[in-house]
């Protein structure tokens, strides 16, 4: 099988890795930026209403291209092929990346940032598809953890290139440079053998409904998406309202929510090397995602406990926070492994992005329903969205079945 041929540091991985690591360079690029870029259209700083209202709509567009790209690029990827995919989707987020760095008003920046989502939502779920489908079956954990891992510290990257240039414009258009690049090396990499042989089968490829006309499929698609969830609600709402946490905890601060992610993203990036390693050691996907969600609960406890009591303590717990969720890797790499090679890419796709699409909900749980309708403060809300979070993610744990020995080569009827 083509499959064998590969290792751990073979050209596809690294380039799937350095892929992932410019999608994350571009998908946080924003939330690094965001004041001095709303800033430089004009939004007033000391307005924060406006500022609420520009920043919101930027990052809901970001978000609907990436759930709107998720289907697209999955289709795609089944259909035409996982290269089809790592080709695409990076051409079309380069140049609305570039083209973000010449935005004037918030209209112009929310439709930039929701076409480069479209693009940015294609580049993990191919890449782990390409790499699971290449690396057999013992080392296929150990590759896309690589995959994840190296790719996040595209956000570390992000933070101190504003840091060193202090020019979100340039920020914006070397993120696209960096696609280009991305482009000539993936020129030599090798498509999926057992994407060619479904191919020439001719059975159906792509058809993102089929995940919802069959109630076995139904359930693991559904599953896989929950389990991920813990993610998104660390960073969506815990590191990235860090200094407000830090306002209701101790008082005066100067937490600085880029930094607060940054320090993040280093966790993130660190556990997700480790979990494949981890799953190896206990040749089980599950055994290894639930030493993470202890750790994670660990330390949502350590976040709201009194030892949280001043910046520095603030930024290490968001790296704790950071690595307890190094998941990222593994919980893609099981929603690939649960669907056959003629639904993989589509599967592998968009369950990221609908974990990505959940951040509003639980937003809408967190800002609508605890703190404005049932009048919570920000602790009480962010301990209870917390606990119905993990609540949610460890029912969908329990039931979601083990993939480390998963043969792929077969397909969705």
């Amino acid at each position: 099988m083509s499959e064998k041929k590969f290792g751990v540091l073979s050209l596809p991985v690294i380039v799937a890795a350095l892929g992932y690591f410019v999608d994350i360079y571009d998908l946080l690029l924003f939330t690094i930026v965001r004041e001095p870029s709303l800033q430089g259209i004009g939004i007033v700083l000391s307005d924060k209403a406006q500022v609420l209202a520009a920043s919101t709509k930027i990052i809901n567009w970001q978000m609907v291209g990436l759930l709107i790209g998720g289907v697209i690029w999955g289709t795609i990827g089944d259909r035409k092929g996982r290269l089809s995919v790592l080709f695409g989707s990076i051409a079309l987020y380069s140049i609305a990346n570039f083209l973000t760095g010449f935005v004037q008003t918030t209209d112009q920046y929310a439709w930039a940032r929701f076409v480069a989502g479209i693009g940015l939502a294609g580049e993990l779920g191919a890449g782990i598809t390409l790499v699971s489908e290449l690396l057999p079956k013992e080392k296929r954990g150990v590759g896309t953890s690589l995959v994840a891992g190296i790719g996040l510290f595209g956000a570390v990257f992000a933070y101190f290139i504003y840091k060193f240039t202090n020019d979100w414009r340039l920020c914006y258009k070397i993120g696209g440079g960096l696609g280009v690049i991305l482009l000539l090396l993936r020129i030599s990499v090798a498509e999926s053998g057992m994407f060619k042989q479904v191919k020439e089968t001719g059975v159906q490829r792509g058809n993102i409904l089929m995940f919802f006309t069959n109630g076995t499929r139904f359930r693991k698609y559904l599953l896989a998406i929950l389990i991920g969830l813990p993610t998104w609600f660390v960073i969506g709402v815990l590191v990235n309202l860090s200094n407000r946490f830090a306002k209701e905890l101790y008082g005066d601060n100067q937490i600085e929510s880029g930094r607060a992610i940054m320090y993040a993203y280093v966790g993130i990036a660190i556990g997700d090397i480790l979990i494949g390693f981890v799953s190896q050691y206990f040749k089980s996907r599950k055994k290894a995602l639930l030493l993470f969600y202890v750790l994670s609960m660990i330390c949502l406890v350590l976040f709201f406990s009194s030892l949280n009591n001043n910046d520095n303590a603030m930024y290490l717990i968001c790296g704790l926070l950071g690595f307890s969720t190094g998941f990222w890797a593994i919980f893609v790499t099981m929603g690939a492994e649960q669907f056959g090679t003629n639904l993989r890419a589509t599967a592998a796709t968009t369950v990221p992005n609908m974990v990505r699409g959940a951040l509003p909900l639980i937003n809408l749980m967190f800002l609508n329903l605890f703190q404005q309708s049932w009048g919570w403060g920000l602790i009480q809300s962010g301990i209870v969205t917390g606990v119905i979070v993990m609540g949610v993610t460890l029912v969908a744990f329990y039931f979601t079945e083990e993939t480390f020995h998963k043969d792929l080569n077969y397909v969705e009827n």
